[in-house]
């Protein structure tokens, strides 16, 4: 059984072009890619309004991950914006808000891998209904992240901008 580690390795290696090979396959039974992908610039706006997960791993943080390495591989110029809203905004909490909201004690455990990604150049968007929706402010948030009027309009100017919406 494949688990999300080996999912991603995979989703990673077929970014990449390169063959892969079923468990105990031989070469001849291995993947070929007849239509290599390398985009020499990307826009794209995730959509990221639900809880989606891989085991632990929330699915989108996942892929923004995949993406944002094989841009940089490949040398594509690329603008990645992630937009939180609906049921999976409070990703984006700082630790006090996220512990008070989930009624946790160690505070944000996906804070490093939204860190990380901001650092490969994801922006991080709060939708601000979400936010009056559950009386969060932006003192709640994560260092970094912005707050648009609503996610919805903002994926739909992006998309008018020319960005794909993903939606994982």
């Amino acid at each position: 059984m494949r688990g999300a580690a080996s999912l991603l390795l995979s989703i990673g290696w077929l970014l990449a072009g390169q063959p892969i090979a079923a468990h105990g396959a031989t070469d001849e039974a291995a993947l070929r890619i007849d239509v290599p992908v390398k985009l020499k610039e990307a826009r794209v706006v995730f959509n990221l309004s639900h809880p989606a997960f891989e085991g632990d791993e929330p699915t989108g943080l996942a892929f923004l991950h995949v993406l944002t390495e094989h841009f940089h591989a490949d040398g594509t110029k690329a603008q990645l914006v992630a937009v939180f809203h609906g049921d999976i905004g409070y990703m984006l909490l700082d630790d006090s808000a996220y512990n008070r909201v989930r009624n946790w004690q160690q505070g944000n455990p996906y804070k490093q891998q939204i860190a990380a990604l901001m650092q490969a150049g994801v922006a991080f968007e709060e939708c601000g209904e979400t936010m009056l929706n559950n009386h969060w402010s932006n003192g709640d948030l994560l260092a970094g992240v912005k707050v648009t009027t609503s996610a919805n309009l903002r994926i739909i100017e992006l998309v008018q901008q020319g960005f794909v919406q993903l939606q994982p």
